[in-house]
């Protein structure tokens, strides 16, 4: 049955394990996963995540979630490249490196969900988004919900989160040697935090990557966007031209 992986384009999460599986160099099916219309709340996705969020791979049938999870995983079946690094302390550090991007997820969703997802809840009618929410398993995710619907975040609160952000660039400026994140070497903690490099380069605070006020983390993202992998994983645009999003 082999690896299949149920994810959505523009997801952080999802664009993390796609990368992976492609520095992996491994071979997978994919089933994208249409957030803006709910369907990683149906029954059937509920089966294989009765979270509701996405990514989750199958292997050869048995279900995996947690994209941090979902990629450690893959290093030990598929140890070749590997991605994580061979002592158990330094192992410990990436994983540290992957939770405390994980912790920053909240402050993302204030940018990304006030595009496609909110503009089509926006247009329900109450009794409509109501019974849309309970089906989100979630209760940190309804809360995001009704915000992002209901009760837009203010210009404070998003430059809070925007802080919170760039506070994520300066703990690499300050950690990365030797080009990579960890170790001098390329590892899952380059990996996990490139979604989050690509939505604050391309809308939160673009001109947060020059070189000029981040130089290692300039140099670190120009090196990672040039692997071949990168481009297989598809870090396409989040913010589409008018007329031409993705489903």
């Amino acid at each position: 049955m082999g690896l299949v992986l149920y994810h959505a384009a523009k997801s952080s999460a999802s664009r993390r394990v796609r990368l992976f599986l492609e520095e992996k160099g491994l071979d997978w099916d994919g089933h994208e996963v249409n957030l803006a219309l709910q369907e990683q709340h149906s029954e059937a996705y509920l089966k294989i995540n009765p979270m509701g969020v996405v990514p989750t791979i199958l292997h050869d049938g048995l279900a995996l979630h947690e994209s941090g999870t979902i990629c450690e995983y893959l290093d030990e079946v598929f140890p070749d490249p590997p991605l994580m690094p061979e002592g158990a302390y330094d192992r410990a550090l990436v994983r540290n490196w992957v939770r405390h991007v994980d912790g920053l997820i909240g402050n993302l969703i204030r940018f990304n969900w006030r595009h496609g997802m909110a503009t089509r809840a926006a247009r329900l009618s109450e009794a409509e988004f109501q019974a849309m929410l309970e089906k989100v398993p979630s209760a940190e995710r309804k809360e995001a919900w009704l915000r992002t619907v209901r009760d837009p975040y203010t210009e404070a609160e998003l430059d809070g989160a925007r802080a919170n952000l760039l506070a994520l660039l300066d703990r690499m400026e300050a950690t990365i040697d030797g080009g990579w994140l960890f170790g001098r070497r390329y590892s899952l903690a380059d990996i996990a935090v490139a979604p989050f490099v690509r939505r604050i380069g391309e809308e939160i605070a673009p001109d947060a990557l020059s070189p000029s006020v981040r130089p290692k983390v300039a140099d670190w993202w120009a090196a990672l966007q040039a692997r071949p992998a990168y481009g297989r994983a598809d870090f396409g645009p989040f913010v589409e031209p008018a007329g031409q999003g993705r489903g």
